[in-house]
């Protein structure tokens, strides 16, 4: 190789993945182009997928974000990723906020924003939904004021999992840029529904709202074509016994759903939760052929459980982490070692892969790129 010549790799954008979980956030930025030059977290579980995932790179760094420093962090990074715990903030936790033990961290991802030399152009905060609404939207505001003490004018976007797969997954992505692009109050309204209008409103705060592609429709099936296909006498299917109580426990309504699933001449798939009503812990089923949230056994959520039914027959099981892996977009992630409820536990706390390259790829690589900088921006980096 000539020495003029760069090799590709180095020219691609460097990026910090925080609260790094398995890399789901990696395999979408590098989808688009980055590299994943650092990555964080705490739990030895995740960093065993991640490890499997990925090979044993040196870079990822188990343990707790408080003990990193500023110079632990390598220099030149375009983009810092911090998929923060959402235990705090999700409508399934106890909504302690950005003040929570575990959601508290994300103050720690601030101060090491702030200790570095030459911040990354552009940051993304990725969290539930909840972080519009926990202490009556004053924790996203806080966030936001971060952000802009540290130079960055910020957009919030909510985008749903559901307009790639078939599982309704609904995430906030706070994306921060030291050169934003001018501010379009009329961009992307499915992008920045009604519910988010009290941000771009706040005169106190510096955001922005950037002219992106329009993303796909959600979907409304798909479903039954990543399930795991298995025999019947397969051994995780549930047992007589195990599937009567599960039948029993439906209400009227949900009972009549599956009987007509049942009567049905081909075999579909349900996906089903175990929910608590007046004490009682009880079965539902989806009635559309998507796949309800996936999610941990924290914050009070469950399992999620695969009905079949048609052709005379029901059986019920637990989702195996082969369809969590193609829920979550990650098909071809390697769980040769992986325990199941390790793997379920680390696609269940992970990001959509598809959605993270979906919005790298439309915005922030053109963001780090300076193709989106407004003219007041564009002088600071690329004058």
């Amino acid at each position: 190789m000539s020495p003029s010549v760069v090799p590709l790799r180095s020219r691609r954008p460097r990026a910090l993945e925080f609260f790094a979980g398995i890399g789901l956030a990696r395999m979408g930025l590098e989808a688009a182009g980055f590299e994943v030059a650092w990555a964080n977290d705490y739990e030895p579980d995740k960093k065993a997928l991640y490890t499997a995932q990925y090979g044993d790179e040196g870079h990822f760094v188990l343990g707790d974000i408080a003990r990193v420093q500023p110079a632990d962090l390598p220099s030149g990074a375009a983009l810092s990723w911090a998929s923060s715990p959402c235990t705090d903030l999700s409508l399934a936790g106890n909504r302690a906020g950005l003040d929570g033990n575990q959601s508290g961290t994300f103050w720690h991802w601030i101060r090491l924003l702030d200790g570095l030399a030459e911040r990354p152009s552009v940051v993304v905060l990725e969290n539930v939904v909840g972080l519009a609404t926990s202490h009556g939207g004053d924790d996203l505001t806080a966030a936001i004021r971060a952000l802009n003490g540290l130079g960055y004018s910020v957009d919030v976007l909510a985008i749903d999992a559901r307009r790639f797969l078939p599982q309704s997954r609904p995430r906030l992505f706070v994306v921060g840029a030291l050169n934003p692009p001018a501010d379009d109050p009329m961009a992307n309204p499915e992008l920045r529904p009604e519910w988010l209008s009290w941000v771009f409103a706040d005169k106190t705060l510096t955001t922005h709202r950037a002219t992106l592609p329009t993303p796909p429709v959600p979907l409304t099936a798909g479903l039954g074509t990543l399930i795991e296909k298995m025999p019947d006498d397969d051994e995780r299917w549930w047992d007589e016994q195990r599937t009567e109580a599960f039948l029993s426990s439906l209400s009227p309504i949900q009972w009549d759903r599956v009987t007509r699933l049942r009567r049905g001449r081909r075999v579909v798939y349900r996906t089903a939760y175990r929910r608590t009503r007046a004490g009682v812990a009880v079965w539902e089923v989806r009635a559309d052929d998507i796949s309800g949230c996936l999610r941990t056994a924290r914050g009070g959520s469950s399992k999620q459980a695969v009905v079949r039914a048609g052709r005379g027959k029901v059986q019920v099981r637990w989702m195996t982490p082969v369809e969590y892996a193609r829920l979550m977009g990650a098909g071809d992630y390697d769980l040769s070692a992986a325990r199941t409820n390790q793997a379920l536990f680390g696609f269940g706390d992970a990001v959509a892969v598809p959605a993270v390259a979906w919005l790298a790829e439309n915005y922030l690589m053109p963001l780090v790129q300076g193709r989106l900088a407004s003219e007041d921006h564009a002088g600071i980096l690329y004058g």
